[in-house]
């Protein structure tokens, strides 16, 4: 898969020690790696939720005050993450989490399918990307086909989808990027296979969007979910759907409830402010490389967006690498995460020794690096690591060699009790 770059010439400098000083959670002390569970929230996210909900707000609409300012919010909010992710607004639905959307999306498209149908899952998946359609398919008498990923590797080839795939095959979900050991699926090939028999593509972006800029269209994907909270926004959960597959679904509503896409995906009152903090996490996240403006992106936020996504990759990639080469020093560790591509995520396990206990002995020292499977069930199982799983090491915009020395220096003192 082809990751978006920066345009030519374009710098791209990242100055961590200034993007910290947005983050008002750091002052307490904590080195933080628990970012693929959520990460920290910056000041202006915080104060774009507070602002919405201390203004005039009322349901949608173009009357009074409150009215019209609840309809910027969510157009600025479809807005936003049309730009973060390449795409078109009115394909952009907003829900409670990635989870709830995706069973919901589940449900509403297992109705087009029965007992002579066939979906794919993973087993390099975060659950949300499994059991919603595994649930669905059975409830509609259709097959579940898993596809495997090398444990040895990390690798989720576009062999091992294809593999699984039939004629019958009606969806293939897969994730651009596992939350457990950071694989990261050649999204772009497998979209190829998976058309091939004439199935969607339903693509789990969580813990892709928050490291890599996205580009759906190229990615191939037909839907495409992520999560805010886990690239600096607030608690809500996104998924975009091709506008033109959308049009051909039904999902369940009340029936006074627009039949409008994208608004008959999402039930009840939206959450104007968690909006309003999600455009402020993708112009967040938009600054992160302030001197593209100056190299002719102005005003693009989806200029600025490659270019910062590029600029925080190359930061990552070196800390990634300190703690990677660090890991390989400690007595008895393997380190799972091995794919070729992988985000800036580590899972490791330290022979004779309790991943809570690593875990506990850290958070005691003020570093934050939590431990078991998180919801990978499949992935973790595939790994032999069952449900206890491992140390997971994740890196987000905020963190710098401070905290990386802080990481090492602990896990030292672990073995030299």
């Amino acid at each position: 898969m082809t990751e978006p770059r920066a345009a030519p010439g374009v710098t791209t400098a990242y100055d961590v020690a200034a993007i910290r000083g947005h983050f008002p959670s750091l002052a307490a002390g904590a080195a933080h790696f628990d970012g693929p569970g959520g990460s920290q929230t910056p000041d202006v996210v915080a104060h774009a939720v507070y602002d919405t909900l201390t203004r005039p707000l009322a349901n949608r609409g173009t009357v009074t005050l409150g009215e019209r300012n609840a309809e910027e919010a969510v157009v600025a909010c479809r807005a936003a993450v049309a730009d973060l992710l390449g795409v078109e607004p009115n394909g952009v639905i907003f829900g409670r989490s990635m989870t709830q959307n995706t069973m919901d999306l589940a449900r509403t498209i297992a109705k087009r399918w029965g007992p002579a149908d066939e979906v794919v899952v993973t087993r390099l998946d975060h659950d949300s990307n499994v059991r919603p359609w595994v649930i669905a398919a059975r409830a509609v008498g259709a097959t579940v086909r898993f596809a495997d990923f090398d444990p040895e590797t990390g690798e989720l080839a576009p062999d091992d989808i294809e593999r699984v795939l039939s004629p019958s095959t009606r969806l293939v979900a897969v994730t651009a990027a596992s939350n457990l050991i950071g694989t990261m699926p050649d999204i772009a090939a497998i979209s190829q296979v998976v058309h091939s028999v004439g199935a969607w593509l339903h693509v789990d972006g969580v813990h892709h969007a928050a490291h890599a800029a996205v580009d759906v269209p190229a990615l191939g994907a037909d839907f495409y979910a992520c999560s805010p909270y886990k690239f600096l926004g607030p608690h809500c959960g996104v998924t975009y759907g091709r506008p033109e597959l959308l049009e051909q679904l039904s999902p369940d509503k009340l029936l006074p409830a627009t039949d409008a896409v994208p608004e008959r995906f999402e039930l009840g009152t939206l959450p104007y402010e968690l909006m309003a903090g999600t455009t402020a996490a993708v112009d967040f996240l938009a600054g992160l490389a302030p001197e593209a403006v100056a190299a002719g992106t102005g005003t693009d936020r989806r200029a600025r967006l490659v270019a910062s996504m590029a600029a925080l990759q190359a930061h990552e990639d070196v800390l990634r690498e300190r703690i990677e080469a660090g890991l390989r020093e400690l007595p008895g560790a393997t380190l799972w995460s091995r794919a070729a591509r992988r985000t800036p995520t580590l899972l490791t396990t330290l022979e004779g020794h309790d991943p809570q206990s690593i875990r506990a002995f850290l958070g005691e020292r003020g570093v934050n690096a939590p431990a078991g499977s998180f919801y990978a069930y499949e992935a973790s199982h595939r790994l032999g690591l069952g449900d206890t799983g491992g140390l997971r090491v994740g890196l987000a915009p905020y963190n710098d060699d401070g905290d990386v020395d802080r990481l090492l220096s602990g896990l030292r003192d672990y073995f030299d009790r």
